[in-house]
């Protein structure tokens, strides 16, 4: 587990020589697997010969398992081979980026970096294909399935499908300022599922994401009545609900097509809910309203500090694909994971940071081991971000000590009335 960084943000973008170091772990993961599945098979060889030395071993049970772990051992170099096919894509899409911005003042440095990009093309044909599609204008797309080019590079795992279209191009990853999402919403039905009267406000970053629904509810309002009768809101959002890749637009909000929606610049029928729950808690245009969001609640959180009708003066999101642009007035906390592939795939973000002085990102990797581990999304995962969140706490740097006041202000509460609130979508 490597130690806490933390600055004030920076450019979030996809970063090649990453995703090739990802593809390097999984064939060491891959090369782990067939050492297993030979060992396997010579103990099984063995066992065959001399049934007596071990009786109560099952030579047939054995015999499946040396052949599933060499499906993993297949499966496991797809995914490289996928991934590797990426990073060259990006990097045809970043350095032809790059030689356009040189073209009129450095004409020899935009050669060179052309003839980088021929060199990637002349590798594999695969590669100039998808790097056409990263950058085409996709969207109109409906992603009820896997679009049609997808087909080609069939070899990325499920694993990864998110991450890599959350960057799909340079600019997806930042929400840039003035932006406004677009189209209608799938209708949603927002229900109250709970209420009740916490005892206090959260006492830091860690408390606050342990306050994300954690039942069916996908938002929590939390109403904070101040001593001089003023009042104030605070929201949380889950993240992804259904991650099953490409399936969505089923009863659950947040899932998938969501996910990819938000990523476009549209309306998603998540966002929708939030903005409903919101306003059956009692909120009003207006009012303050801050938001704490975890993965796709880091999306809507975006959107709602943005381009809503509320106050928003804190953001705080944890694990989330994209970074909003936020004015002076309001701080943006991110907490981001460097082996998080839903935070650190996602393209854009702000060479500058961005928002408030206040304002800083936390990050740290998880895992800095090679292993099976790699391939799973625990990074990603809620856990992780709350240990992140508890180091932050504990943290000495100056910005993250400055945040305790914030929860100094929310603790003078006389009141606080909090509601969970369960979406789904409605039938046309």
């Amino acid at each position: 587990m490597s130690g806490l960084e933390i600055g004030h943000g920076g450019v979030i973008a996809v970063d090649t020589e990453q995703l090739r170091d990802v593809g390097s772990r999984m064939q060491t993961v891959a090369t782990q697997c067939e050492e297993a599945r030979a060992a396997i098979a010579r103990a099984g060889a063995l066992l065959a010969s001399a049934p007596e030395a071990a009786p109560q071993v099952d030579i047939g049970a054995l015999h499946r398992s040396g052949e599933r772990v060499g499906e993993l051992r297949a499966e496991l170099e797809d995914a490289c081979a996928g991934t590797l096919l990426m990073a060259d894509a990006f990097e045809v899409v970043e350095l032809r980026a790059e030689a356009e911005a040189l073209a009129l003042g450095d004409r020899a440095g935009a050669s060179a970096l052309r003839a980088r990009i021929h060199r990637l093309l002349d590798g594999d044909a695969r590669v100039g294909v998808m790097a056409d599609w990263l950058v085409a204008d996709w969207a109109g797309r409906r992603h009820g399935g896997v679009p049609e080019p997808m087909g080609v590079f069939g070899l990325l795992p499920s694993l990864l499908l998110a991450g890599a279209f959350a960057g799909l191009t340079s600019t997806l990853g930042k929400v840039p300022s003035g932006a406004r999402l677009t189209g209608a919403a799938d209708p949603v039905r927002v229900t109250p599922t709970a209420t009740s009267t916490p005892a206090g406000a959260p006492k830091g970053v860690a408390g606050a994401l342990k306050r994300l629904p954690s039942s069916s509810a996908q938002v929590a309002v939390e109403k904070y009545t101040m001593a001089d009768g003023a009042t104030r809101y605070v929201t949380y959002v889950k993240g992804t609900q259904n991650s099953v890749p490409w399936e969505g637009g089923e009863e659950d909000p947040w899932d998938m097509k969501s996910n990819l929606e938000l990523y476009q610049g549209q309306r998603s029928a998540s966002y929708q809910a939030t903005v409903d729950a919101l306003a059956a808690a009692g909120a009003e245009p207006g009012d303050r309203v801050d938001i704490v969001g975890y993965s796709q609640g880091g999306m809507i959180a975006a959107h709602l500090a943005m381009e809503s009708d509320y106050d928003v003066a804190m953001q705080l999101t944890a694990g989330s694909p994209q970074e909003s642009s936020l004015g002076d007035g309001q701080t943006l906390i991110q907490l981001s994971h460097s082996d998080d592939v839903v935070a650190k795939l996602a393209a854009g973000g702000s060479a500058t940071g961005t928002g408030s002085p206040d304002s800083f990102t936390a990050t740290r990797e998880v895992d800095p081991q090679d292993g099976l581990y790699d391939l799973s999304l625990q990074p990603h995962a809620l856990e992780a971000y709350i240990e992140t969140a508890q180091m932050v706490d504990d943290s000495s740097d100056p910005r993250a000590e400055a945040l305790d006041a914030y929860w100094r202000e929310l603790g003078d509460a006389v009141e606080i009335e909090r509601t969970e609130f369960h979406a789904e979508r409605v039938k046309r």
